[in-house]
């Protein structure tokens, strides 16, 4: 059976979905994305001349889960409790997972999305003087929780 899209209207327009009807919950999301870099690039990475380049993605991630909305076109703002972005090295790249936490009448998963995104790509930004050739992949909603349609966890 086919899921009717709730960002279109019956004559197929975009529209952004009332949430006045919903209640306030609790609800949480987490994304992962991973950034593929050279291991000698890695080992630069103390040396960058522009600054640590994790820690600055991290509070990129944090700082675009905030402005979800003025990205993402039909996004709801929302009023967030938490967000956490985590960056952990790994002999090819770097391994993002963010969480995202509100009380509020729709999900974050978008947020949780848009700081794994970001942050990656800061990280391209922070280390593309020493290698063009870095690659973003895998950005992905690990789980989610509360809301009408309830949990949601990606299947290892």
């Amino acid at each position: 059976m086919a899921t009717k899209l709730s960002h279109y209207d019956d004559s197929g327009r975009s529209r952004m979905v009332d949430v006045s009807g919903k209640a306030a919950t609790k609800r949480e999301a987490e994304a992962s994305a991973f950034v593929v870099i050279k291991p000698e690039i890695l080992k630069a990475l103390p040396q960058n001349p522009k600054g640590d380049p994790l820690e600055v993605a991290r509070i990129a991630g944090i700082m675009a889960a905030k402005r979800t909305s003025e990205l993402i076109p039909l996004c709801h703002a929302l009023p967030l409790s938490h967000v956490d972005v985590e960056m952990r090295l790994c002999e090819n790249g770097v391994a993002i997972a963010t969480k995202i936490v509100t009380t509020a009448e729709t999900g974050v998963e978008m947020e949780a999305l848009v700081a794994a995104s970001i942050s990656a790509l800061t990280i391209y930004d922070m280390l593309k003087g020493l290698d063009k050739g870095i690659e973003i992949r895998e950005i992905m909603l690990e789980r989610k929780s509360g809301g009408k349609s309830g949990e949601y966890r990606r299947a290892k």
